[in-house]
């Protein structure tokens, strides 16, 4: 009886995780989605009023079709 609670534990840990990972992909696909589309003019603008971006970056998400 012991061995089949842990080993449901297991499975819903497992399931957890591989739902959590689904969302976290999905949820960044959704964010790349609706993020503003900025030409390489419109860039250039923002680099002479704002300076250089600082090249530090935390976390790169690439969009594939």
């Amino acid at each position: 009886m012991k061995v089949e609670i842990d080993d449901e534990i297991k499975l819903r840990n497992i399931i957890k995780d591989a739902v959590r990972d689904v969302l976290e992909e999905e949820v960044g696909r959704l964010r790349l989605l609706i993020m503003p589309y900025v030409s390489d003019e419109e860039q250039k603008e923002i680099e002479e009023s704002y300076g250089e971006p600082s090249g530090v970056v935390s976390r790169t998400l690439i969009l594939k079709e």
